[in-house]
């Protein structure tokens, strides 16, 4: 019989280069593992090292801020109407009382004829009626003067009756139908007179309602002119019209927002904080803006303490010098100072601080050879440093890169 030859088994080229792999990683492990104890080889090169030192640790903590016009003015329609003419495109400068568009309002060009009218009509009424009061003491004066002239003649007459009577040459009824008609007189000038007093007041109260009258309606047609003014909408101040929400033919409601104009002379920085600071930070609280490698004063002038997203706002005002060509919605990089600091021994704060809490560290031996786990204890940080109250001393150096593959490791090798 025949005998069934069998064929050799060959590795792919899939295999092969799997199997080195695992074969060279092994060799790195051998390699890199010290036998005789928790440590690992590594690159000194590869790893970040800060010495410590003593220096000066800031209380800051760094923001993001908005610069924005210090005065926003808004635009809002005080009268509503149809927009009929747009004086001023959105983005340009205005000055102060510029009109920018022109609205129209039928009802209130009605309303201001109308009040006019009435304004008019009154005059009137006031005109006639002091023609009418004139008219009126005239013909009291002139009755007044016909009554002194008939009591004059009557006194005269009476006087030569009285003589005529005594001697006996007239009878008693002509002499005294004389004197009656003279006390008639008399009485009827009296009442003349008491007649002008009283026509006197009732003039004057009648003449002050009226004047009153028409002073009212004059103040209602003024504010009824001014209600058509507002029609032409202007820039309340001097700046940049920042933005312009009308189209032409469109209808604007009383009090409709229609835009805004920015005071481009000075500005403000706002800018939101973490709400973990919101009992820290307050007005007059010093800050930092650096633009294009300097540095710019600022205080913080406003906080607002509502917490929204867990974030609260607060408004920074620059104290010295202002970055030239700043522009509106630009962004800063800010230093918010919170404490003036004190010396401290610090290291770099690198990413070694997320691994352990900065409650422990590499410490790097004298000789440089390697890096010993060490307990330490720290204290205040920053963005950029960190204090370590005990567990290293001045001049020390420390691993200060992520532990992240070696965290377990007590102790490091360099290479």
């Amino acid at each position: 019989m025949d005998r069934k030859i069998e064929k050799k088994r060959r590795f792919s080229p899939l295999k092969i280069a799997l199997i080195g792999g695992l074969s060279l990683g092994c060799l790195w492990i051998f390699a890199s593992t010290d036998f005789s104890g928790n440590a690992l080889k590594l690159d000194k090169d590869k790893l970040r090292i800060s010495t410590a030192k003593f220096a000066l640790l800031e209380d800051y903590i760094p923001i993001r801020g908005r610069v924005e016009p210090s005065r926003t003015v808004y635009l809002d329609a005080i009268e509503g109407g149809r927009v009929e003419e747009i004086l001023v495109e959105e983005g340009a400068e205005v000055t102060q009382g510029e009109v920018i568009v022109r609205l129209s309002n039928t009802n209130l060009q009605l309303d201001v004829i109308s009040r006019e009218a009435q304004v008019s009509e009154q005059l009137n009424n006031l005109r006639n009626t002091r023609l009418a009061i004139e008219k009126e003491t005239l013909s009291l004066k002139s009755e007044l003067v016909e009554i002194d002239y008939q009591i004059t003649k009557l006194k005269r007459t009476a006087s030569q009756r009285k003589k005529l009577y005594e001697k006996k040459l007239i009878s008693q009824d002509d002499y005294l139908a004389t004197q009656d008609e003279l006390d008639y007189f008399s009485k009827r000038r009296a009442l003349v007179i008491e007649r002008q007093n009283t026509d006197r007041l009732v003039r004057k109260l009648q003449l002050d309602q009226l004047e009153s009258s028409v002073e009212q309606l004059q103040k209602n047609l003024t504010v009824a002119r001014k209600n058509l003014e507002n029609l032409n909408v202007k820039a309340p101040v001097t700046g940049k019209l920042t933005a312009l929400n009308v189209e032409l033919g469109e209808s604007k409601s009383r009090g409709e927002r229609l835009g805004q104009v920015d005071n481009l002379d000075s500005f403000k920085v706002s800018a939101l904080v973490d709400e973990f600071y919101v009992t820290r930070v307050s007005s007059g609280i010093d800050a930092i803006a650096k633009l294009n490698e300097q540095h710019f004063p600022l205080r913080v002038s406003k906080v607002f303490s509502q917490v929204n997203n867990g974030q609260f706002e607060l408004e920074l005002e620059f104290t010295d010098k202002v970055p030239q060509k700043i522009r509106r919605g630009q962004t800063l990089s800010i230093k918010l100072q919170l404490d003036t600091g004190s010396d401290a021994l610090v290291l770099d704060k690198g990413s070694f601080v997320q691994d352990t809490g900065g409650n422990w560290a590499f410490v790097i031996t004298a000789d440089g050879s390697e890096a010993v786990k060490r307990n330490l204890r720290p204290g205040k940080s920053n963005p950029d440093y960190l204090e370590v109250i005990s567990g290293i001393k001045e001049g020390e150096k420390v691993v200060v890169s992520s532990y992240g593959g070696f965290a377990d490791k007590d102790k490091l090798i360099f290479k």
